[in-house]
């Protein structure tokens, strides 16, 4: 993989907006024509056949104004109370901006314990999928409402990363107030050069970070770094590029200067071998033959192959999948509890929601859940 033309090729792209580009700190306002810019931007790559989903701050920024807390520092709950006022007010940008283009926005709140915590991790991926699916523009930020973590250290960097994760993305674009990684802070030091790209996450690049460079922003550098180990592990290329251009994403299309970190594996790769090997599983599931070949062809697993549920296991929690003579030949992640999947092993995905009550996947685990041959 190189960066010749990464965006160009990207299939599947997060981008992360900070709260210094979208909000002027001195008034409070929304840099309305910056905001258009970079959602014709948006507008074009999904059009493009691209999906595009949006990891964007701000909500704080905005929210102080109406509220009457400008020029100064805010308490916890206040910043609290600033994303409630702000958070509807910084959506609705969003929508207004995209709907030139007729595109829809939806609206995801989440916080990084979302996206780490399995089940959870497991429904805001398949909402976000199904979002995508329906060709609409996710737009998502922390729940600063109900967070404390979050906005104390200003992680919107390591979430854009946490979500790409999710997704499986192929490209993640954090939109800053500098040009990339430099060798030394450039504000500081006349010498510092421009790292162009980062294949590993060395002890020197990590000397390389910064510290926090604006008043409504509080990630910086470090924040940058963290999120580019995350996107690295999970396959997917990250690049830190200027967000100030009037039309940021096509500058960096047109090899604009920023950094960018290159991982080693695509992302598919790198999500199997985190099932298959990162996680230690909850429960067993005995397949059939007729499963066993379906899954070695790259199928997903389900109920109608399951003949046996060993051990009390959640849904999205791992578990492993054995043949009827012990044989483990995967590892995934369950779209169903373990009574549930005993309620409907042995039965067609047709009658799911007659035997339940509901209905969820029509697969036990999504073949994109699956690590097969670990």
């Amino acid at each position: 993989m190189t960066s010749a033309n990464a965006l160009a090729t990207a299939r599947r792209l997060v981008v992360k907006i900070g709260s210094s580009l979208l909000v002027d700190e001195t008034s409070g306002a929304l840099h309305q024509a910056w905001l258009d810019g970079v959602c014709d931007d948006i507008a074009e790559l999904q059009k493009g056949g691209r999906d595009v989903i949006i990891v964007t701050s701000g909500a704080i920024a905005i929210g102080r104004g109406p509220l009457g807390m400008r020029g100064r520092k805010l308490r916890l709950e206040e910043k609290q109370a600033a994303a409630a006022t702000g958070q509807s007010r910084l959506t609705q940008a969003y929508q207004n901006s995209l709907d030139r283009h007729g595109l829809t926005v939806a609206q995801v709140l989440v916080t990084l314990d979302d996206t780490e915590n399995r089940r959870r991790y497991l429904n805001a991926r398949n909402t976000l999928d199904t979002l995508l699916k329906l060709r609409a523009v996710p737009v998502i930020n922390e729940n600063d409402t109900v967070a404390t973590a979050e906005i104390r250290f200003g992680d919107n960097d390591r979430l854009a990363a946490r979500v790409a994760q999710m997704i499986s993305a192929d490209t993640l674009v954090l939109l800053s107030d500098i040009d990339g990684l430099y060798t030394a802070d450039p504000r500081q030091n006349a010498d510092a050069k421009l790292v162009h790209e980062v294949r590993e996450i060395t002890p020197a690049v990590e000397a390389m970070a910064g510290v926090a460079g604006s008043d409504h922003g509080s990630g910086g550098m470090v924040t940058k770094i963290m999120a580019a180990k995350i996107s690295l592990q999970a396959g997917c290329r990250m690049a830190i590029a200027p967000g100030k251009p009037m039309r940021p994403l096509r500058v960096l299309n047109d090899n604009g200067r920023c950094t960018w970190f290159l991982p080693a594996a695509e992302p598919r790769a790198a999500r199997k071998q985190w099932i298959g090997g990162g996680l230690q599983p909850a429960g067993v599931l005995t397949v059939d033959e007729g499963a066993v070949a379906a899954l070695q062809n790259g199928k997903s697993l389900l109920p109608a192959g399951v003949t046996a549920v060993t051990g009390q296991f959640e849904r999205g929690d791992a578990v492993e999948v054995r043949t009827a003579d012990g044989r483990v030949i995967g590892r995934g992640l369950t779209a169903y509890a373990a009574a549930d999947v005993q309620a409907i092993k042995g039965q067609q995905s047709d009658d799911i929601e007659n035997i339940l009550g509901f209905r969820g996947r029509s697969e036990v685990i999504h073949r994109d859940d699956l690590a097969i041959g670990i």
